[in-house]
This record gives structure tokens, C-alpha cells and sequence, in this order.
């Protein structure tokens, strides 16, 4: 007998709207559901005092696939945002990515040749040739005095763990420039959209139906029963019961406030990189769209160790982690007519236009 739904779709996020968008489109009947009472996962955002607050921490669109940019373009209209942070370390502020900003600041330097070679001085006396973890591998690229002040307290807040303790791949992921350019991203298209990015997940859904406030996994035989194919953007240990093992995450906490006044800090981010201050990071979201009302809305960000019942937010991708996720993934692969997805359905920290180009890969498989 045929089941009411082609695809049930497990999480109203940017993956699975993105797979009922094109689901929808070939003539499917899908169900999306949430266990959260919104739409949009982690990138939702809601309207407070005209300002468009990100309730789980800042989201920057940005990305050099002009296809995933095309594609998302017809759901929102993106501002001219461009994400130029700063660091605050006990009062100096320092340029965000690491450029020549911040070498005149730290060091006195002007040209990129006097900024090299005091970051190969350093380096040199730290005695590093193969770094070995996140701290010999942020030395080698700027040096001890960027990374005593701007590196290793925040790093150490964010992960939960010393520098020496954490892969040397996760620092990679931080722009390093010789230049005065600000723009911590280096990608072609970038942005916030205008409105916020709930209206743009709702605009993705369409007319597809989405029931919110539901536990697929409190009731599994009940969901699975509705639809041909599942598509599951959990946690994929959650979704085998943890029965080789928890995967571990970073998990965040925001204190969030409305102010009396036009501006807090001048800058959407501003992070806090010594290890006293016990948030990270503080976010104003009105400076995500320029905005110029009254009032202004601030949020203080915590890291802290996942435990049940936590939202999960960042995969620990080291490598006793990596290989617990290869053996669930063994799991997955056999699951018949269930299609894994997203950040936590893969364990794998991914940036928006990823997320997309993942979600348009797996439909286009899917429904070819």
C-alpha cells in the first residue's frame, strides 16, 4: 500500500528545506518536521526591536559557487554585508583575519617583508618545523605574540581544551593575509539577508507541509510509517540509539539583551581573546543590516561541552571522534531508504553554501 508522503524530511533546516524545495519541484509529496517550535535550525533569526536577531549566533552568507549563489539569490535579497570582525584582547583591539592591520598594531611593521620576518623569527625560536597540534601550527603562521594574545585564550574558551591538545588543522581554517584587507572572508558572494533568514528558509518550503514541535525519534515506527523515504538531518549517533558510543560536540549558550542605545560596540563581532573573559564573543545584530534604530540588541556567546539535552552546534573532529563517526557511517550507508544529511547527520561542520551544494547533490541523486 502506498504511504501518504514520498520523503519525510527529519529537520526544517537549510539542508532539508533545500532537499523539500527540490523534492517538491519533481512532483514528491514531502513532510518536513521539526522537533524545535520554528523553522530554519540554526540559522533562524526573529525581529526585536526592528532589528533581526540571530538566536543561535551570527550566520554570514558567503561563497564562490556562483550556481549554490544563483540558487539562493532566488529566495532572498542579500545586503552588502562583508564580515570584518575584531579581536579584543584586555582592552586592544586587533583586525580580524590576522593582515597587515594587525601586524602594524602588534609589532610596529608596515610592509609585508617586516611582518614575515618577524612571524619566521618567531617561529624560528620556537624551534617548529612540523607542527604537531593547534598551537606549533598557529606559531608557524603568525607568530608567538599573535598567538599568546589572540589565539590561545579564545581557542582554549571555544574547544573546552589547551592548544596543545587540539589538531593542527583547525586553525587552518583562519585567513591569514598580507594585505590590509579586512574581510575575513575571501569569497565572491556575500551577504545577510534582507529580512532575515527565517523568511528565506520559509520562502525555500514553499508550499510544502512542516509540522513543528515533533520528535521523530520519540516516535520512529509512527514517522517511518507515513513516508517512502526518510531524509535525517540529526545527530546520527541519536539516531542509533548511541549504541557504539556518543559522538562529542561543542556546545554554545548566549545571553542576549536589549539595550538603550543606538550602539554597543560599532562592529557586528567582536571577540574577547583572553582567557579571563568567560564568553567568547559578543554579537550586535543590527550592524548585520546597517541598522540605524533607537535601540540595539546584544548577545554574549559561551562555549561549553555538549551533554544530552545540550543543542550540539560544533563537532570535535579529532581523531578518536573521526573514526566513531566512520563506523555510524557504516550504519547509515546500510539503513535502507534513509538518507543522511546536514551538519549533524554527517558530523561535519559545514558553512552555509555547503550545507546547499550538499543538499542539492543528494536531491539531484535522489530524484534523478
Amino acid at each position: 500500500m502506498k504511504k501518504p508522503y514520498d520523503y519525510l524530511i527529519v529537520g526544517a533546516g537549510l539542508y532539508g528545506a533545500v532537499f523539500a524545495r527540490q523534492a517538491a519541484q519533481a512532483g514528491k509529496r514531502c513532510l518536513v518536521i521539526d522537533k524545535r517550535d520554528h523553522i530554519a535550525g540554526n540559522i533562524y533569526t526573529y525581529e526585536c526591536e526592528g532589528i533581526q536577531v540571530h538566536q543561535y549566533g551570527a550566520h554570514i552568507f558567503h561563497t564562490n559557487n556562483r550556481e549554490v549563489w544563483q540558487y539562493i539569490s532566488q529566495f532572498a535579497e542579500f545586503n552588502r554585508y562583508t564580515n570584518s570582525p575584531v579581536a579584543n584582547y584586555k582592552g586592544e583591539i586587533y583586525n580580524l583575519p590576522f593582515n597587515m592591520n594587525t601586524f602594524n598594531k602588534m609589532w610596529g611593521v608596515i610592509t609585508p617583508a617586516q611582518a614575515r620576518a618577524r612571524i619566521e623569527e618567531q617561529k624560528a625560536a620556537a624551534g617548529i618545523t612540523e607542527p604537531k597540534n593547534l598551537e606549533e601550527q598557529a606559531i608557524s603562521l603568525v607568530g608567538t605574540d599573535i598567538y599568546e594574545k589572540l589565539i590561545k585564550g579564545y581557542t582554549g574558551k571555544q574547544w573546552g581544551r589547551p592548544c596543545t591538545e587540539l589538531p593542527a588543522f583547525i586553525i587552518q581554517r583562519l585567513p591569514v593575509r598580507f594585505t590590509y584587507d579586512n574581510n575575513y572572508f575571501n569569497a565572491l558572494f556575500q551577504g545577510i539577508p534582507v529580512g532575515g533568514y527565517t523568511e528565506m528558509v520559509r520562502r525555500l518550503l514553499g508550499d510544502t507541509e512542516v509540522r513543528l514541535r515533533e520528535d521523530y525519534l520519540s516516535d520512529k515506527a509512527r514517522w517511518d510509517a507515513l513516508a517512502e523515504k526518510v531524509v535525517y538531518t540529526g545527530p546520527i549517533d541519536a539516531y542509533f540509539g548511541y549504541r557504539l558510543g556518543a559522538l562529542q560536540y561543542r556546545s554554545v549558550r548566549f545571553e542576549t539583551e536589549t539595550l538603550d542605545m543606538e550602539n554597543y560596540q560599532g562592529n557586528a563581532v567582536v571577540n574577547y581573546t583572553d582567557a579571563e573573559t568567560p564568553y567568547t564573543r559578543i554579537i550586535e545584530h543590527k550592524h548585520f543590516e546597517f541598522g540605524t534604530q533607537p535601540k540595539t540588541v546584544i548577545s554574549r556567546e559561551y562555549s561549553a561541552e555538549w551533554k544530552p539535552g545540550d543543542e550540539p552546534y560544533y563537532p570535535v573532529n579529532d581523531q578518536k571522534n573521526g573514526a566513531l563517526y566512520a563506523e555510524y557511517k557504516k550504519l547509515a550507508d546500510a539503513e535502507p531508504n534513509v538518507l543522511f544529511g546536514g551538519r549533524l547527520g554527517e558530523y561535519k561542520y559545514y558553512d552555509m553554501d555547503r550545507v546547499i551544494e550538499a543538499a542539492l547533490a543528494a536531491a539531484r541523486s535522489e530524484l534523478a
